[in-house]
């Protein structure tokens, strides 16, 4: 840790994991309140699922944009300028957001906060050597956290002064972050090449750069999917409470955002693939289990593990990124984290759709665990088959 501090900006370091933090809070923040608001308009389970969804989608876009912005003029003033957007939704749920298509609104202006990776993950990785990818983007991806904060914050809030005053509540923290923010991001070193939109497009010609999007898709879409659906799962499934089913769900939250870091040091030590050999091939079969709908103790000790887990291959998948396109890493961070985003937002759409077509919960997690048992065979043949290419030459295990 004393040669790691060396070779970087620790106060870069940290401005990003806060900037990423109340980002992901802000993020989710529909999710943690998605009870109280499907009482309040009278949603069906796949309502709740498009309100959650939304800005899981939004935030795959701005990621791409964003990615080139904070490119082009730097990730510390980008980053400014989107959290002070980010503003906006806060302050529209607060104010007004009183019908199911302005909330839909606000969750597209939401998507701005979830496209924080496209800050926080460039501004860490420029600042680290190539031995130090996976543990420098696993603590700034440790924001994850964020999603624990407002799942165990936004209900009981909301228990007393409604969900609208939680939107409100929610400007002090991001308004106290952005000036953090400012004071302690310092813009790193200029990339090689500037990003521009025909470089995403550029990359896309690459196959490696859609391996990668998959397996993030999966990881990341599993982890920020079910932390924003599991308060409503929790809530209609075993009629938790509101807070009950928030807090069980956030137990998920903490488990997958704290190992993130660990995730991309294990990484850096074992190798990428390795690592999510393991996440899939332990994710798959307990995701099939929790499928049947076993009691609720199974349920609060298994889908925990399950986004453990998941948080593991977040961090392991960004130093596979890291290793394979370090030049390219603005343009492909921003490919990557729309991957994770459009993955979180099938999740819950699936789990509401299939419910109100099958009666069950357990459907759309079947589909899910096929899925992940999918990722598991699809990265047994990549590792195989990098390790025989761009992993021969690479600076840390593949």
């Amino acid at each position: 840790m004393r040669e790691f501090r060396r070779a970087g900006h620790t106060p870069s370091l940290v401005a990003a994991l806060l900037h990423f933090d109340v980002s992901f809070a802000v993020w989710v923040i529909l999710g943690a309140l998605g009870a109280y608001i499907a009482e309040d308009l009278g949603l069906s389970a796949a309502e709740k699922g498009v309100l959650v969804a939304v800005p899981l989608l939004s935030a795959a876009v701005f990621r791409v944009t964003l990615g080139v912005l904070a490119d082009r003029f730097g990730p510390r003033r980008i980053g400014t300028i989107s959290m002070a957007v980010a503003l906006l939704p806060l302050l529209w749920g607060w104010l007004g957001a009183t019908s199911m298509n302005e909330l839909l609104g606000v969750g597209v202006l939401l998507g701005v906060a979830g496209a924080s990776f496209a800050i926080s993950l460039p501004l860490a990785s420029r600042w680290y050597p190539p031995q130090y990818q996976g543990l420098a983007m696993g603590i700034a991806g440790a924001g994850n956290s964020g999603t624990v904060a407002c799942a165990l914050l936004a209900p009981r809030l909301a228990e007393h002064v409604g969900w609208h005053g939680v939107m409100g509540l929610a400007l002090i923290p991001a308004v106290l972050v952005l000036i953090a923010f400012r004071l302690l991001a310092k813009e790193p070193p200029a990339p090689a090449q500037r990003l521009t939109l025909n470089a995403f497009a550029n990359q896309l010609g690459e196959s490696d750069t859609w391996k990668l999007c998959a397996l993030y898709a999966v990881t990341f879409g599993g982890f920020v999917g079910l932390s924003s659906f599991l308060p409503i799962f929790f809530h209609d499934e075993y009629g938790l409470s509101k807070v009950d089913a928030a807090s069980l769900a956030a137990i998920g939250g903490a488990a997958g955002s704290f190992v993130r870091p660990f995730g991309g040091h294990l990484a850096d030590r074992l190798g990428g693939t390795r690592v999510l050999t393991v996440v899939y091939g332990v994710a798959a079969p307990l995701l099939l289990a929790l499928s049947s709908m076993p009691s609720l103790l199974l349920a609060g000790i298994g889908f925990p593990i399950v986004m453990a887990f998941l948080g593991l291959g977040n961090g392991a998948t960004f130093q596979l990124v890291g290793l394979r396109f370090g030049a390219r890493i603005g343009v492909v961070t921003g490919l990557v984290g729309a991957a994770g985003g459009l993955g979180g937002f099938m999740l819950p759409i699936a789990l509401g759709s299939l419910h109100d077509s099958s009666g069950s919960y357990g459907t759309g997690l079947s589909v899910v665990a096929g899925v992940v048992f999918v990722a598991f065979v699809g990265v047994a043949v990549l590792r195989a088959a990098w390790r025989r290419g761009w992993g021969a030459t690479a600076e840390a295990p593949v």
